[in-house]
C-alpha cells in the first residue's frame, strides 16, 4: 500500500494511492505516526477529491547513516581523503530535526547564510513498533515502511563544520532542509534489496544507483541504533546518499530555481523547486 499525508481544506489526513494516484482517504482520525502506532487500521477509502500531498509523516526521529561506498569514495576523493576502516565495521549515523521536514512539491528554502546547495538521493526506512537490542537477523520485522529523503545540504558550511568533527550542523539544519515522500510505501508490497534509484535536475540525469550497493542493510542500522535503546513507531531511518545521489560527487551545485527529481523503484518521484538565495 502507498500511504500518503494529504490537506484538502480540512487539516491533514491519511490517505492512500490508488492505481490511478488518486487520494483515498483511509478513515483514521489522527496523524501518520499515530496511523502506524495503532497498527494501520485502514477503513473503507473514500475520495478525498483535490489532495494536496504533504510529507508523508513528520518523523518522531530522524537518523541519517552512509550506507554507500560510492558515494562515500566520490566525496572523499575529493578531498585526497581515504574511507577510514571503521566504516565498514560501524552503520554510524548523525540525527537530524524532524520539524525541518518538508514534502512533496514544496520549495526548498535557500537560506541566507548558505552559498552552495546540494541535493542527496536516499532511501529511508520507517520503524512499525516499538522495540529494543533487536537482532539483525529480525530487524526487518520492525520496518513499517519506505520512502525517499532528499537531505539537502549547504556545502560551503559542511565545509567548515567537518574538520571539528562533530558532524554536521547548520549545513543541514534550517526550515525545509529536509524533504521526504511523495508516499510511504509499505514493507509487505516492496522488496528494498536492489531499488534503482535515479536523480535528475531539470529534467537531465545527474546520478542513479541501486539499493543493492548498500554496505550496510536497514537490518544492520537498526541492530545498532537498537542496542541498549527503545526505537519507536515514526521513526526514519535514512541510507545516506546513493553514489551519484549529489553534486558533491560531479563537482555541481543547485541553481536559484532548479527543479530536482529523486526517484526510487516502486515508490515513485520526489519532485520539488530550489528557491532564491536568501529566502529560507
Amino acid at each position: 500500500m502507498k500511504l500518503v499525508t494529504y490537506e484538502a481544506g480540512a487539516g491533514p489526513r491519511v490517505g492512500a494511492l490508488d492505481d490511478d494516484g488518486g487520494v483515498l482517504d483511509v478513515g483514521f482520525e489522527g496523524d501518520m505516526v499515530a496511523f502506524i502506532e495503532a497498527g494501520a487500521p485502514v477503513g473503507e477509502g473514500r475520495d478525498a477529491g483535490e489532495a494536496r500531498l504533504l510529507a508523508p509523516l513528520r518523523p518522531r526521529s530522524m537518523r541519517d547513516f552512509l550506507a554507500f561506498e560510492g558515494h562515500l569514495k566520490g566525496a572523499l576523493g575529493r578531498l585526497g581523503r581515504p574511507i577510514p576502516d571503521e566504516w565498514y565495521d560501524v552503520p554510524a549515523y548523525y540525527k537530524g530535526m524532524p520539524d525541518t521536514v518538508i514534502g512533496p512539491e514544496a520549495m526548498i528554502p535557500w537560506p541566507a547564510f548558505a552559498d552552495r546547495l546540494d541535493h542527496e538521493l536516499e532511501l529511508a526506512a520507517v520503524i512499525a513498533r516499538r522495540c529494543k537490542d533487536v537482532p539483525a537477523a529480525e530487524a526487518g520485522a520492525v520496518i513499517f515502511g519506505y520512502t525517499i529523503w532528499n537531505d539537502i545540504s549547504a556545502r560551503d558550511v559542511q565545509t567548515r563544520e567537518l574538520p571539528i568533527g562533530m558532524g554536521p550542523a547548520k549545513a543541514k539544519d534550517w526550515d525545509g532542509s529536509n524533504v521526504l515522500g511523495p508516499c510511504l510505501v509499505t514493507a509487505d508490497e516492496l522488496d528494498a534489496g536492489g531499488l534503482r534509484m535515479e536523480v535528475r535536475v531539470n529534467g537531465e540525469r545527474w546520478g542513479a544507483d541501486t539499493s543493492a550497493s548498500m554496505h550496510h542493510s536497514f537490518a544492520d542500522m537498526i541492530a545498532y541504533a537498537s542496542m541498549g535503546q527503545t526505537l519507536y513507531p515514526g521513526e526514519v531511518f535514512g541510507s545516506g546518499t546513493a553514489a551519484g545521489g549529489s553534486g558533491l560527487e560531479l563537482d555541481r551545485a543547485l541553481q536559484p530555481g532548479d527543479l530536482v527529481e529523486l526517484e526510487i523503484e516502486g515508490i515513485g518521484v520526489l519532485r520539488n523547486p530550489i528557491g532564491q538565495r536568501g529566502e529560507g
